[in-house]
């Protein structure tokens, strides 16, 4: 008999910011973003067990092509900064476990764009970097 116990894979919401937004909006849209996912997702499973953890969060500046590519993905809320002329500025997707990544340290979005939607083939300019 092994020891061996599967570890279930984290949960972690995904939170997309438009590189072309200035870093002090960036950053309440990160925020922002992160709030109203919650609160668009608070009574699925995944938000219940991803309260239940650390809540992990990934956010990724991405470019204007890749953030409308990304609307196409469901499950997801888009955020406007009103001080930006109601420009939509990030958006973020209910918690998923992290085995189902959409981005992460790969060198291309696409290649780990989990959900059959392929966003870009060029190299972005900031790679999702996730904490451990």
């Amino acid at each position: 008999m092994s020891d061996d116990v599967p570890i279930p894979p984290k949960l972690r919401m995904y939170i997309l910011v438009r590189e072309s937004v200035p870093v002090g909006f960036a950053v309440l849209a990160a925020a922002h973003a992160s709030l109203a996912a919650y609160l668009q997702f608070v009574d699925t499973p995944e938000v219940k067990e991803w309260l239940a953890g650390p809540f992990y969060k990934a956010v990724c500046r991405v470019s204007d092509a890749e953030f409308e590519k990304a609307k196409e993905a469901p499950e997801h809320v888009v955020v406007t900064e009103s001080a930006l002329d109601g420009q939509e500025v990030a958006i973020a997707f209910k918690p998923e476990p992290s085995t189902r990544r959409r981005f992460g340290s790969s060198n291309s979005i696409s290649d780990s764009w989990q959900v059959g939607v392929e966003i870009s083939s060029e190299r972005p300019s900031r790679l999702c970097r996730e904490r451990r």
